[in-house]
């Protein structure tokens, strides 16, 4: 199986790896910093390129099935680089920037809508430069929609940190809320679970089981625009929002 760096440093963009196998145009390599699509978070994209050599590769998709596949933009009947080769990769740093802020805004909005609305979290899609999140809610009004942002800029005043840590299934289980980690839709084949804590000590916001990638302080998402609504269903309504500019750049 393939090491995935991003579960312990969202902030990685390079790493070195070794190619271990190759399947048409996916390779599968030994150790990952690319994150594969997933949680409704996209794939990272990005490049392979020989640690000895001038020779590149565009990385356009990555997925995990059995482990991670890496897809290569393969031009002029080029091959990929052949197993036991060592190769660079390296991220779209703006893209997984992105994706981090995006993916913290989101468990923000999602833990919110369950504390103040008992709206349970369906679904949700990021992208670089909006997401939206879709929930257990007969109808939101213009001034809940205020409210939530309203709500939501200031825990990103906060500056709450978050963090990351692998706990036991039957201990998270005992111990974290059910409505929010959602812990018995995973299959019962897991037994250690990724714990994403936004918060410290007695100002815990949220734990939910998560293995997407996320800023470090929610003072790094930026400001939060609440831009609209939809209804989904009879009982299931969509949020939307936007991100500001990115506060550290």
């Amino acid at each position: 199986m393939t090491d995935a760096l991003y579960l312990e440093d969202s902030e990685q963009t390079q790493f070195v790896a070794t190619v271990d196998r190759i399947a048409d145009d996916r390779v599968v390599l030994d150790q990952t910093a690319f994150y594969p699509e997933g949680g409704g978070q996209p794939a990272d994209t990005g490049s392979l390129r020989l640690e000895d050599g001038d020779e590149s590769w565009s990385v356009t998709d990555v997925q995990k099935r059995d482990t991670i596949y890496h897809h290569l933009e393969l031009e002029n009947d080029t091959e990929p680089p052949a197993p036991g080769t060592t190769v660079v990769g390296e991220l779209d740093a703006d893209r997984r920037r992105a994706h981090n802020r995006y993916h913290t805004a989101q468990h923000l909005l999602s833990a919110v809508l369950l504390e103040e609305f008992d709206a349970q979290t369906t679904g949700n899609q990021l992208y670089a430069d909006r997401a939206r999140l879709d929930c257990a809610y007969e109808r939101f009004e213009d001034a809940d929609l205020e409210r939530l942002e309203r709500r939501l800029n200031d825990l990103v005043d906060d500056e709450l940190t978050v963090t990351w840590n692998t706990l036991d299934r039957e201990d998270a289980e005992a111990r974290l809320d059910p409505d929010r980690t959602r812990l018995h839709l995973l299959p019962e084949s897991i037994t250690e679970v990724r714990i994403v804590q936004i918060g410290a000590n007695d100002n815990v916001i949220d734990r939910t089981a998560c293995a997407g990638t996320h800023v470090e302080n929610t003072g790094e998402i930026g400001h939060i625009e609440v831009t609209g609504r939809e209804t989904r269903g009879p009982d299931e309504e969509r949020v939307r929002f936007q991100l500001s500019a990115d506060p550290r750049q």
